[in-house]
C-alpha cells in the first residue's frame, strides 16, 4: 500500500525527488535543498513493496515518482538509487538481491514516462552522498555501509564519490569472509552479507527461536529493534545473537577502516531503525577484536543521517548535482 506523508513550510530552494529501489521495498522522498545547506528537508515520502519482475519493477518506480511529483510545486529532477552493480550510464548490470533490475534503463524509462530529468546510481553510493551532504565540509573521507537485504557500500575520498573503472566500487557485501560459508545469491560462498546484513540478522533470530534458545514472546519479530529490546532486558540468548551479529559487522568494518582510513563510517539500511544500540554493540566488537586496526583515534561510527530514508535523500541530492542544479558541497 502506498503511504504519503506531507509537511508544510515555505516552498523555497530546489525541490528534487529521490527513490531508493531495494530488494523488498521502494522508498521515495521529495526534498527541498538549498544550495550550500547541509540538511535537505524531506517534504513528502512514499513507500511501496518491491516486486521481482522487470516490467513490474519499472511500474512501481514510476508510480512512486508520480505520487511524489503530483504533490510538488515543480520537481527539478529525479535521482534513483538502485540495488546492485550500476555502470556509469546508470544501468544495473548485476543485482544479486534485485534481479528484476538487471539491464533495465530505469532512469530513461522514468524520464520518458513522466517528462522529468532523471539519473541513477547504486543505492549505497546514494547513502554516501547523503552522509557527505549532511556531515558537511569537516568530513572529506567517509565510508557508508548499508545493512539491508544485502550489504552495500559507498566511498567518498577527498569529497568525491569513488566509482571505479566499471562504476562498481564500494561493494563490500561480496567480499568473502568464509570460503566455506553459505552460498550467496551472487554465486560465491561466504560473502560478508551472508553474516552481517539485515536479512542475515533476521535469519539468526529465526534459528534461535526454532532451536528453542530464544522465546518468541521475548522477540516478537525478526528485527534488530526487538532483538535489542530483549538484549537490554538481559535476555541472554538475545545478547548472544546480538553479539555474534555485531562481531560480523565489526569484522567487515575493520577491513574497510584498514583499507581506507576514513574520517567517518556511516551505517545505513533497514537495521538502522534500531537506533544507536546496534552501533554501540558494533563499537564494542571493534575495540575488542580489532583494536590494532581502529587504533587510539578510530573513525567516527554514526548512523546514516536520514536513517532508512538516507538512500532516497542521497539520490535526490545526487540528481541535483549531476543535473548541475547543486554544487558538490550542497
Amino acid at each position: 500500500m502506498m503511504r504519503a506523508v506531507s509537511s508544510s513550510g515555505e516552498r523555497s530552494g530546489i525541490e528534487l525527488i529521490g527513490v531508493d529501489v531495494g530488494g523488498t521495498k521502494v522508498l521515495g522522498v521529495r526534498v527541498r535543498v538549498r544550495d550550500g545547506s547541509s540538511a535537505p528537508e524531506v517534504l513528502d515520502t512514499v513507500e511501496l513493496p518491491s516486486v521481482a519482475h522487470g516490467s513490474e519493477v519499472l511500474d512501481v518506480i514510476v508510480a512512486a515518482v508520480q505520487a511524489l511529483a503530483d504533490g510538488a510545486s515543480g520537481a527539478a529532477g529525479v535521482g534513483l538509487g538502485l540495488a546492485g552493480f550500476v555502470d556509469p550510464s546508470g544501468v544495473v548490470r548485476v543485482a544479486p538481491n534485485a534481479a528484476g533490475l538487471v539491464d533495465l534503463d530505469v532512469a530513461l524509462t522514468v524520464a520518458e514516462r513522466l517528462g522529468l530529468d532523471c539519473v541513477a546510481d547504486n543505492d549505497a553510493n546514494c547513502v554516501a552522498v547523503a552522509c557527505h551532504a549532511a556531515l558537511g565540509p569537516r568530513v572529506t573521507d567517509l565510508v557508508a555501509v548499508t545493512l539491508g537485504t544485502g550489504i552495500g557500500g559507498g566511498i567518498v575520498v577527498g569529497g568525491e564519490l569513488v566509482r571505479g573503472r566499471r562504476g562498481w566500487a564500494g561493494e563490500p557485501g561480496h567480499v568473502v569472509v568464509d570460503p566455506d560459508g553459505p552460498r550467496c545469491p551472487c554465486g560465491q560462498r561466504g560473502c560478508w552479507e551472508r553474516y552481517a546484513s539485515g536479512s542475515a540478522l533476521s535469519a539468526s533470530i529465526r534459528r534461535a527461536v526454532d532451536s528453542g534458545a530464544l522465546d518468541r514472546a521475548e522477540v516478537p519479530t525478526d528485527t534488530a529493534s526487538d532483538l535489542l529490546a530483549a538484549a537490554s532486558r538481559g535476555v541472554s540468548a538475545a545478547e548472544a545473537v546480538l553479539g555474534d551479529f555485531a562481531a560480523w559487522v565489526a569484522l567487515g568494518l575493520a577491513g574497510l577502516v584498514a583499507l581506507l582510513d576514513p574520517d567517518v563510517v556511516a551505517v545505513g539500511g533497514g537495521v538502522t531503525a534500531a537506533g544507536d544500540g546496534l552501533l554501540d554493540a558494533v563499537r564494542g566488537q571493534l575495540v575488542l577484536r580489532h583494536g590494532v586496526v581502529v587504533g587510539e583515534d578510530p573513525p567516527e561510527l554514526v548512523l546514516a543521517p536520514g536513517g532508512p530514508a538516507a538512500g532516497a535523500i542521497g539520490a535526490a541530492v545526487l540528481a541535483g548535482r549531476r543535473l548541475g542544479l547543486l554544487r558538490v558541497g550542497a
